[in-house]
């Protein structure tokens, strides 16, 4: 990808209110969030970390951006895959280091661009009833196509990918938080990523995600304390971690979490930097079994008919995939971010490689916009919802789900996230 490429130039979405309290910016490039504004009580934020300019997501990698054919480290070598008869061979490539293959390889998702489809008719992986959902429920949206073709990054299959991207309107009535406040819905950002091999008798590791980043108070620019996330509250409903060995590999176990500092529900403040670990967070979380199970992430391409509405399942405040698996609220807006998926984990991850002399930081969080003045480690909550790493090499870290990553001829892959904002008045400190 260019600087010049037209990937570059923002695609805009809002909401059709008269008062907008959603507008999301999105670039094909690499299909990055580039902003994602919330308008609350006559302030503008912006919640997303990243470059003042478009073009800086080149060198800002993993910045908002998808990453794809699998999140997260792989361990780099050629492993057999098998099932029902269908053979095939999968070779991660070394890219963060000689044995550890990050975010896709060499050259991931994240660095090609996608094509918007101008006619949503054209979709082949989404249902004429998901189609109509869309169409009703997230007017604002775009589906966005790639092919990753057969041996890209070592993966094996020519592989068709389909990726909704919109803003819903809020729905419902407002929470009532423990305090007796009223907690607002904004509204809400929608991601569903399908995805089919187009090649017969293939199958090949898939775990895409968004590598979006959160900082709830950066926009109110009151320093270092708004710049930081340690003061955010987090909750992620999650019995487990992957344990990871010195390389950010999967070791196939799994660590509980009762007791130690990645139990953020039992900490007195629910404060990030309670017992912040020196280096941070970087860790995957595997979600408690939920109340009742979400829509797979891998089907049977025959089960996709006309009639069938997995849009419109994401959407359902009270359905199998209404139950919030993760909350994280700003300590000064008053913005909370609540999260619903059907994936079975999320890596949370506190910015910790983060190089302020070689990026750049947004003018609305206080950065001049310029190289040189960007992010710090600490500074952004990534929350990144998937399969848990490696999850066909390691039967043990699967989860409730018991999904193993693996996408077969005649299958479809299912992902989604529904991202909920949501806004209660900050409470006035008593005179």
């Amino acid at each position: 990808m260019a600087a010049s490429d037209p990937g570059f130039t923002p695609i805009l979405l809002t909401l059709p209110s008269l008062t907008p309290s959603l507008a999301l910016e999105i670039l094909p490039a690499g299909l990055t969030l580039h902003r994602l504004y919330v308008q609350a009580d006559g302030k503008t934020h912006d919640i997303l970390i990243g470059p003042e300019d478009p073009t800086g997501h080149i060198t800002q990698k993993y910045t908002n951006t998808i990453i794809g054919r699998y999140a997260n480290r792989l361990p780099v070598g050629s492993f057999a895959l098998d099932r029902d008869g269908i053979h095939s061979v999968v070779a991660p490539k070394a890219n963060e280091k000689p044995t550890v293959s990050l975010h896709g390889g060499v050259k991931g998702f994240d660095q090609y661009v996608w094509e918007p489809l101008v006619d949503p008719s054209a979709s082949q992986l989404f249902t004429p009833a998901e189609l109509a959902t869309i169409q009703t429920r997230i007017p604002t949206s775009i589906i966005f196509r790639r092919i990753s073709e057969d041996g890209e990054e070592g993966y094996p299959g020519k592989l068709l990918i389909e990726a909704l991207v919109g803003l819903a309107q809020p729905e419902g009535p407002p929470n009532q938080t423990p305090d007796g406040a009223k907690e607002w819905n904004l509204g809400s950002v929608v991601l569903v990523y399908r995805a089919k091999l187009l090649d017969e008798n293939k199958i090949t590791p898939i775990n895409l995600t968004q590598h979006w980043g959160f900082n709830l108070d950066a926009s109110l620019q009151e320093g270092p304390e708004t710049l930081s996330i340690k003061n955010h509250k987090i909750d992620i409903k999650a019995d487990h971690i992957v344990e990871l060995n010195p390389e950010g590999l999967s070791t196939g176990k799994l660590l509980a979490v009762t007791g130690t500092h990645h139990a953020h529900a039992e900490k007195m403040s629910g404060k990030i930097g309670e017992s912040f670990p020196e280096s941070g967070y970087d860790e995957f979380y595997v979600l408690s079994k939920r109340a009742t199970t979400p829509p797979p992430s891998i089907l049977p391409a025959s089960e996709l008919k006309p009639e069938l509405d997995l849009v419109g399942a994401a959407l359902s405040r009270d359905g199998p995939a209404a139950e919030e698996v993760v909350s994280l609220a700003g300590a000064k807006s008053g913005l909370r971010i609540s999260f619903a998926t059907n994936q079975a984990g999320v890596q949370f991850y506190t910015n910790n490689f983060a190089l302020p002399e070689k990026g750049a930081r947004k003018k609305i969080h206080g950065g001049s916009g310029s190289v040189g003045d960007g992010y710090g480690p600490g500074t952004a909550a990534f929350l990144e919802f998937h399969a848990p790493l490696a999850a066909w090499i390691h039967p043990g870290v699967r989860g409730s789900s018991g999904e193993d990553t693996l996408l077969a001829s005649g299958q479809v892959y299912n992902n989604f996230v529904r991202m909920d904002v949501w806004y209660k008045a900050p409470s006035t400190p008593s005179a």
